[in-house]
């Protein structure tokens, strides 16, 4: 017999090798894994939702943890992430609200550091919906008169520059104790407490210069008070002035708005 006929009677394996197989199980799985780097890289949040929702499937329920910044170095979030997360109106206003809160502290430190001698004629509130300055009437005013005193100007002035660094109405409300005013310009608590308010409005205009379409003033007299007038230390704390700042956003920076601008232009709406 020939050699060529025993050759082909030999018996052949069906299918590939087993190493093929193998190999292309291999290639697979580096395809695989090549892919989810490349998803990664291009830091495209669609499909790092889509692959974030498919890896919790496959490897179980994703636990869920509150967190408020995005992991370093990639600006994603993922698919089944908490709603929290996704910054809202109210989450924005909430993070002002903090911001303007601790402005409000850094206001009283500066005053109680450069202004030891009257810081106790003043009184600063922060609160979620605003904040509150309050002068007393004896440290800014003379009795029955509406002309700021000499050694209270720089401290309303350092209030201006602060109030130049938040958005928000500003209203500066008048009030007085309930001692009726004898003589002088004004004849009544009323006109007197609204004529505080004006002056006060009218130097942080001009000294500090304080936009004044934020500015609004008004007059209480007597008729809001803070504490009982049936005491001294009481009508002393009714004596005072108001600077009252709405809560609003920071105010941006000139780089912030050019930013603001330039987006609105490029938009397709």
């Amino acid at each position: 017999m020939s050699e060529e006929a025993v050759q082909n009677n030999e018996e052949v394996e069906e299918g590939a090798p087993a190493w093929v197989v193998t190999f292309g199980d291999l290639m697979s799985l580096l395809l695989c894994f090549f892919v989810l780097l490349l998803s990664f890289s291009e830091m495209d949040k669609a499909k790092y939702k889509n692959v974030a929702g498919s890896l919790k499937k496959a490897f179980g329920v994703q636990r869920k943890q509150p967190f408020f910044e995005s992991p370093k170095g990639m600006k994603m979030i993922a698919k089944d992430f908490d709603q929290e997360l996704i910054p809202t109106k109210e989450r924005l206003e909430f993070i002002a609200t903090q911001e303007k809160e601790a402005m409000g502290e850094e206001l009283k430190k500066e005053i109680e550091l450069s202004f030891k001698d009257i810081k106790d004629s003043i009184h600063i509130t922060a609160g979620e919906d605003q904040i509150t300055i309050s002068l007393m009437g004896e440290a800014a005013f003379a009795v029955g008169k509406a002309n700021i005193k000499k050694q209270s100007k720089p401290l309303i002035k350092t209030i201006g520059v602060f109030l130049n660094k938040i958005d928000g109405d500003i209203v500066i409300a008048g009030h007085t104790d309930n001692i009726p005013v004898i003589g002088g310009q004004y004849k009544s608590n009323l006109k007197l407490s609204i004529a505080r308010a004006a002056t006060v409005a009218e130097f942080l205009i001009s000294e500090s210069s304080v936009e004044p379409e934020r500015i609004a003033t008004m007059g209480f007299g007597e008729y809001r008070p803070k504490e009982s007038n049936d005491t001294k230390d009481g009508r002393r704390k009714n004596r005072r002035v108001e600077i009252i700042l709405e809560n609003r956003p920071l105010k941006k920076t000139t780089e912030e708005k050019g930013k603001d601008e330039l987006s609105t232009q490029n938009s397709p709406l």
